[in-house]
């Protein structure tokens, strides 16, 4: 039958990407918001031209405007007889300069690269030198001299764990708020500084006030002791992070789905 031979055509495409996310009002914005300033847009944009289709995309992580994405997890079904190789060449053929598609694959139906996700790490690069390298600028914030990672893993010891992260979003989400932060990490290179977070979900700018908090606690001007304080409304999250120095390091999947 008809019906049947469609559904052997059907497939179901697993893309990794990458953007520098500068110039992008986030992954995904709503119409009236920016819709075509979204990186999810442009890949969309040429992902129906390429199949004649209306595909539907589902990604593993959505970043926030400016934030920048090392491997991000998209997945979309289509009809079309396109192969994955074909996919990979003919979005990186099209798309700006600033998104690459990395690799392609046919994966299970049952795949969503939203649904499936276990985990996402995000890192926040801060240059620590005196003076701001112009050569990475692009990429992470400022802060000199570096903070104390002593006071930083301090503060991220209590942010761990399972809580009601609703202090640290700038959303308006009134349910869904409790996230678990699995690991916060503090890497410290000769001029940089890198906090990577993972957590089983982000909300809304979770990333970028995180980071931003735990910079307040190591540069002194908060206690690490603030954290319980945010979490019960006492007191607020410090300032978010740079956007530019925000990057989705990458998603994790279970074995059976990865």
């Amino acid at each position: 039958s008809v019906q049947r031979k469609e559904e052997t055509l059907m497939q179901n495409i697993r893309l990794t990407i990458q953007y520098d996310g500068t110039r992008y009002l986030g992954w995904q914005r709503p119409e009236k918001d920016g819709l075509r300033r979204s990186v999810s847009y442009k890949i969309n944009e040429i992902l129906n031209r390429m199949t004649g289709e209306d595909i539907a995309i589902h990604a593993g992580a959505r970043t926030d405007p400016g934030a920048h994405a090392l491997a991000q997890t998209i997945s979309f079904q289509t009809d079309t007889a396109l192969c994955p190789e074909e996919f990979l060449h003919g979005l990186n053929r099209y798309l700006p300069r600033d998104i690459a598609v990395l690799t392609a694959e046919n994966v299970p139906e049952r795949f969503r690269a939203d649904l499936n996700a276990v985990s996402r790490t995000y890192e926040c690069r801060i240059c620590t030198s005196e003076i701001y390298d112009i050569f990475t600028a692009g990429f992470t914030a400022h802060c000199s001299p570096a903070p104390d990672i002593k006071l930083m893993e301090a503060a991220a010891s209590l942010l761990t764990g399972r809580h009601d992260f609703r202090a640290f979003s700038s959303g308006r989400k009134k349910k869904g708020t409790e996230k678990s932060v699995l690991d916060i990490r503090f890497f410290q290179g000769a001029s940089c500084l890198t906090i990577q977070i993972t957590a089983d979900d982000f909300l809304h700018q979770m990333p970028a006030l995180i980071a931003g908090t735990l910079i307040e606690c190591g540069s002194g001007k908060r206690s690490p002791e603030c954290i319980p304080a945010i979490f019960g409304g006492t007191e607020k999250a410090g300032d978010p992070a740079e956007a530019k120095s925000l990057l989705l390091k990458n998603i994790q999947y279970p074995p059976s789905t990865d």
